[in-house]
């Protein structure tokens, strides 16, 4: 049986608490294999439909501040879960968020996309949908979802 080599792992996160055991697994993993972890933030909200309601001047000052807060959120997050104890990277993206999941895990050559799930079932599930289902039925390498605890 062939040996699997896990030299970067994916780990998505929306700063939320059902994201942080999926931060353990992947901090975990990460110590095992020695990988470097390539923590990702997709900002979904900015690619909402309605932007186009706004000034175009208006939407860009949103969308700095935005990116301006989501950076202060990922320094706080990383340094809180992560500490220095493994290789990492960190990035903030606009778009999708699954499909941008996807296509960095490709452009980084990830070996495992580690994320949390919210656990969300029935209508809720059905209405909200789910970005941890949507990045396993389309992802070409393995994906951890781990789910919340609460």
């Amino acid at each position: 049986m062939p040996e699997v080599k896990i030299n970067n792992i994916l780990y998505a996160t929306d700063f939320s608490e059902s994201s942080v055991p999926a931060c353990d697994y992947a901090l975990t993993l990460a110590k095992l294999t020695g990988a470097t972890i390539h923590i990702l933030h997709v900002i979904g909200e900015l690619i909402d439909q309605r932007r186009g309601r706004l000034m175009p001047d208006a939407f860009a000052i949103l969308e700095k501040e935005v990116q301006e807060q989501s950076v202060k959120e990922l320094k706080i997050f990383c340094d809180r879960y992560f500490g220095e104890e493994v290789n990492m990277q960190s990035e903030i993206v606009i778009g999708n968020p699954f499909q941008e999941i996807i296509e960095h895990s490709k452009s980084i050559n990830a070996d495992l996309v580690v994320m949390g799930t919210h656990g969300r079932t029935g209508l809720e599930h059905v209405i909200v949908g789910s970005t941890a289902e949507r990045v396993v039925r389309k992802s070409e390498i393995p994906v951890l979802t781990v789910r919340s605890n609460s």
